[in-house]
């Protein structure tokens, strides 16, 4: 059975199986590991004792591990003229939707997996 794109975007929302004030609390660092290395923040923070900040880090990390293998792509392939610039384009705006779509879950109070890549997390869980 072949996924529709909308599947894709669609995904679980795993919310009730965290504790209220644990989201209240942790909202703030849960936001900020969708930004670059920051991901690493709710791992130390109350001694990475969050289970919702823990959900936004490892989310945090596949979204940083794909931010790297688009920086190594772009190095790659951007020296073509035309398909390079695509490409740079492309990326780059795929991992800020990936990166907006974190932020406002995180900030929602929501553990939602991120669209296509978030199911990776449990790779590393």
């Amino acid at each position: 059975m072949s996924k529709s794109f909308e599947d894709y975007l669609n995904t679980p929302d795993n919310s009730m199986m965290y504790d209220t004030q644990d989201i209240e609390e942790n909202k703030p660092w849960a936001i900020l590991s969708y930004i670059a290395v920051l991901w690493i923040l709710p791992l130390f923070v109350n001694g990475g004792c969050s289970k919702f900040g823990r959900f936004h880090a490892n989310q945090g990390f596949i979204l940083f591990l794909l931010e790297i293998a688009c920086s190594i792509a772009c190095a790659l392939l951007g020296w073509i003229p035309l398909v390079g610039w695509i490409i740079k384009t492309v990326l780059g705006l795929a991992v800020t939707i990936l990166m907006v779509i974190g932020i406002v879950n995180a900030a929602t109070g929501k553990a939602k997996e991120l669209p296509f890549i978030g199911g990776l997390m449990h790779v590393f869980e």
